[in-house]
């Protein structure tokens, strides 16, 4: 496929994507994640986040001074701070930025580990990845609908664990922190319940309809090695070793009193 077709592909995409999350179950389960992302961002600062994804921007929230958004086209920025570009192809050099949110869209997108090979590549070493995905456990994914509606937002695409996301991370040389679920709600309901929501985030119950994983560059320790010094000759002196003192000396002697 072309550059040009797979981009009129994701523009297509985001317009499909921008009309659920402005629908009433879309902003229930926006509210949820806000939610929880709002404890990871209160503890990050930096110069830039970005957010990648379809849904109005989460990290407008945060103590970070410059909150970007993504576009695959001009013509559906939404604002100044939108870059424009494939999602596979940010424009920042290497671990540039503080936050790094990918929103939905690793379950839609033709590449899914080149998109996350490139959110990772950009995010500081003090800097955090945030991943936001449908929960095949929860009760959206177990009520998915048949496949001839499933070219329908939200359940188009693959639906991962994050077990399976723990894998790919690894891959990048990153490791998960912590895994949080959301969008708690009854069977035929949205996520609209504050005691439900409340009572699964206390648990982190695996039933929400979305999981947030959050996960940051994974650090290697340097290993010391310490230039062994040669053995001293038999019978000389040991360079550096204190004064011997007499066996029958005693300790308390050593000591110089001072008038």
């Amino acid at each position: 496929m072309s550059n040009s077709n797979i981009t009129i592909s994701l523009a297509q995409l985001v317009r499909e994507g921008r009309h659920y999350w402005a629908s009433s179950a879309g902003q229930a389960h926006l509210q949820a994640q806000r939610a929880c992302l709002g404890p990871v961002c209160e503890r990050l600062f930096g110069a830039h986040s970005l957010q990648l994804g379809m849904a109005p921007r989460l990290t407008d929230m945060c103590p970070i001074r410059h909150a970007l958004g993504w576009s695959p086209t001009r013509e559906l920025a939404e604002d100044e701070s939108c870059v424009v570009c494939a999602p596979d192809q940010l424009p920042f050099a290497d671990e540039c930025l503080t936050l790094v949110v990918v929103h939905h869209l690793l379950e839609v997108v033709p590449e899914p580990h080149r998109l996350l090979q490139e959110a990772t590549r950009v995010v500081a070493d003090d800097g955090r990845l945030v991943l936001f995905g449908w929960s095949p456990l929860g009760l959206e994914g177990m009520n998915r609908p048949w496949p001839r509606r499933r070219s329908e937002l939200p359940w188009r695409g693959h639906w991962r664990t994050p077990g399976r996301l723990k894998d790919w991370l690894a891959f990048v040389d990153f490791e998960i922190e912590r895994i949080d679920y959301c969008g708690f709600r009854v069977p035929g309901g949205v996520p609209r319940n504050a005691s439900l929501e409340t009572f699964g985030r206390r648990h982190n119950l695996p039933l929400g309809d979305t999981y947030m994983i959050r996960a940051r560059r994974r650090m290697h320790w340097a290993q010391v090695s310490r230039p062994r010094l040669p053995s001293p000759a038999v019978g000389g002196p040991l360079l550096g070793h204190a004064p011997r003192v007499a066996a029958h000396e005693p300790e308390c002697e050593r000591m110089t009193e001072v008038d």
